[in-house]
């Protein structure tokens, strides 16, 4: 059951060790909490952040009403390339504090495997958690119990369907 992303973004990166190496792990989520995009670059610069957002603009189909980023000039420069100026909130962390909360399951994911081995297996693991995440992640303190269990029936439904065709 996957629900269609808001067009308000919150994207935010931070560090991995790979192979003993510092990479830069991209992230974009909306205000729900929904991953919408998960990059893995060498870099943290303006190319990395234009790679982000134009796969974002891609993939996601809506055009962002908001991007809210930290203070990091390379989202300011990225985002004046694209002419997204107009709908981009430079803040602090607490502008920022849904995309800041979205790496805590990364980290306690690496922390349990051990550090990830080569960017493209990091890549490939963080991309099928996002839609894990996705599919499971159902804002339980807003609905009642029966809907709860409808949702996450149909979740696991999916997710024995994605399971099977791989």
């Amino acid at each position: 059951m996957a629900r269609s992303p808001t067009g308000r973004w919150h994207l935010d990166e931070v560090f991995v060790r790979i192979g003993g190496q510092k990479v830069w792990l991209w992230r974009a989520v909306d205000d729900e909490g929904e991953v919408l995009d998960v990059l893995v670059q060498k870099r943290r610069n303006k190319a990395a952040a234009l790679k982000l957002l134009r796969r974002l603009l891609r993939n996601q189909g809506i055009h962002p009403d908001t991007i809210t980023t930290d203070k990091l000039a390379s989202y300011s420069a990225a985002v004046r390339e694209l002419g997204l100026k107009g709908v981009h909130r430079p803040g602090g962390l607490q502008a920022n504090n849904r995309a800041e909360n979205s790496h805590l399951p990364i980290r306690r994911r690496e922390r349990k495997q051990q550090k990830f081995k080569s960017q493209g297996s990091a890549q490939r693991f963080l991309s099928a958690h996002a839609a894990i995440h996705n599919c499971f992640n159902v804002q339980e303190h807003l609905i009642r119990r029966s809907t709860l269990r409808t949702f996450r029936a149909a979740a696991h439904h999916a997710w024995v369907e994605a399971t099977v065709a791989a």
